[in-house]
């Protein structure tokens, strides 16, 4: 026990990057990258953060006379460069919970910081995934100017609003000295709610050419053919869908009754398929 970082086993480490996801991201894109990521690595926890101090007990799961408090674990397996963060956004005292994560950083002597996001977009699915990418060091940005991300994005927290946790977590780590990028890939915004596998996709391809982890990715693939079948056949069955989906295709704006209809029939089919 190291403060609040709890220590299961102490893994040997070679300046490892650290990728962290947090729950309640559009599409669940960050859960579902490292969920996938730590499945292929058959990594498993090995240190968690004390949740007490950062969550309420409101609403938290009780089975079997245990309480289960939000997740907030560090993952690992084989490889000694790459650690997997899970997490829940800490509803309070974000830098106090974001040095603790820097803190573990340190104690394995990370190199850098990959946070993934996903941000609902109004481009049709049929679109490229694009990776968006920030950064809090020029030298981060140069060692990932070979990785097809897209560098252009400006982003201003609106006034009177605090940042998004992930760029807080640049800014600490800056602070630290620590090397950090922000991940974002746009979700088509009818697939916030059931999942969009060619984001994920999107990202794991990113990993895995960044670390040459060498994963098959063919299921991911299916998954993104399934998913577009589906919806092709809803817009077969339904004129008013397949007019909606075309005039995002056309570039087009969609009127809040036609992109809430789209969501819902849409959600609706993936529903009955899953």
């Amino acid at each position: 026990m190291t403060g609040q970082l709890n220590y299961f086993s102490h893994p040997e480490f070679d300046r490892p990057s650290i990728i962290v996801s947090w729950a309640v991201d559009a599409a669940g894109v960050g859960e579902r990258v490292t969920d996938y990521l730590n499945r292929k690595m058959e990594n498993r926890a090995f240190c968690e953060i004390d949740p007490s101090a950062f969550f309420p007990l409101e609403g938290v799961a009780i089975e079997e006379d245990v309480i289960q408090f939000p997740e907030c674990r560090f993952y690992a397996g084989q490889r000694k460069d790459v650690v997997v963060l899970r997490s829940r956004p800490p509803r309070f005292d974000w830098y106090a919970f974001l040095n603790l994560v820097l803190d573990a950083a340190d104690d394995f002597h990370a190199r850098e910081v990959y946070a993934i996001g996903g941000m609902v977009s109004l481009a049709p699915h049929t679109a490229p995934r694009n990776l968006l990418a920030n950064f809090n060091s020029a030298d981060m940005k140069d060692n990932l100017s070979g990785h097809n991300l897209s560098t252009t994005m400006n982003y201003e927290t609106p006034p009177g609003q605090r940042p998004t946790l992930n760029s807080y977590l640049l800014w600490a780590a800056r602070r630290r000295n620590i090397d950090a990028a922000a991940l974002w890939v746009p979700i088509p915004f009818y697939l916030a709610a059931e999942g969009d596998p060619k984001a994920d996709l999107r990202v794991l391809e990113f990993f895995n050419r960044r670390f040459d982890l060498c994963h098959d990715l063919s299921d991911l693939d299916e998954e993104v053919r399934r998913q577009n079948r589906v919806i092709s056949d809803a817009r077969q069955a339904s004129a008013e869908i397949d007019e909606s989906i075309r005039k995002l295709e056309n570039g087009e704006t969609l009127s809040s009754e036609e992109s809430e209809k789209l969501a819902a029939e849409i959600s609706k089919s993936l529903s009955r398929r899953s």
